[in-house]
């Protein structure tokens, strides 16, 4: 399998547009996982909020606790504390909901910002890069072949002006077996294919 073209021109291209891919992905991630952060911090309230509550519901369940034990009037004293620590631990569980909300926006965010870009440039460049390494490698196979059918796939893949260079007819001289311009179309279609002889 082949990954990259042997001219060292091409190559340093697939070289250096593979470098920048991975470069991209590295960089899309690191805002990706900024975006979550920052927007986890919103979430803060939420949690501190929770924590007060928790704490208030406690000193309430222990006011009514002492409270209760007063005979007589103990029961219409504690009452109050009661309902206060009840709604102190509703007010505690919406802080802990806001909290986790916010951590799941949090995380939907920074995927977001992460994948978009990055899977735009993918289904680009990846699909390119597939190509090449699946040409190549089959183009490979034919480096030691008879160079009249790499010629024939010069004649039905490569440009015109790129055939009428190397013959001005080369379909007549790929038929009269013209090693030379047999030879040349099919270097022109190994290099086409990243390849060389």
């Amino acid at each position: 399998m082949r990954l990259y073209a042997a001219a060292p021109a091409r190559g340093a291209r697939q070289v250096l547009g593979d470098l920048l891919l991975l470069a991209w992905i590295g960089a899309w991630a690191w805002a990706g996982r900024e975006v979550w952060a920052a927007t986890l911090e919103l979430g803060r309230p939420g949690r501190a909020t929770a924590g007060a509550a928790d704490d208030m519901a406690a000193r309430f369940h222990d006011v009514e606790g002492r409270i209760d034990g007063i005979p007589g009037v103990g029961d219409d004293l504690a009452a109050p504390f009661g309902g206060a620590a009840d709604a102190a631990e509703s007010l505690a569980e919406a802080g802990r909901s806001q909290a986790e909300t916010v951590a799941d926006v949090a995380l939907l965010a920074g995927l977001a910002v992460f994948l978009v870009p990055v899977l735009l440039v993918a289904v680009l460049y990846v699909p390119l890069r597939v190509r090449f390494v699946r040409r190549a490698s089959a183009g490979r196979r034919l480096v030691g072949a008879d160079p009249a059918l790499l010629a024939l796939r010069a004649l039905t893949n490569q440009p015109l002006g790129a055939l009428t260079r190397v013959s001005d007819d080369p379909v007549r001289a790929w038929r009269d077996d013209d090693p030379d311009v047999v030879r040349r179309l099919a270097d022109l279609e190994l290099r086409a294919l990243g390849l060389k002889r």
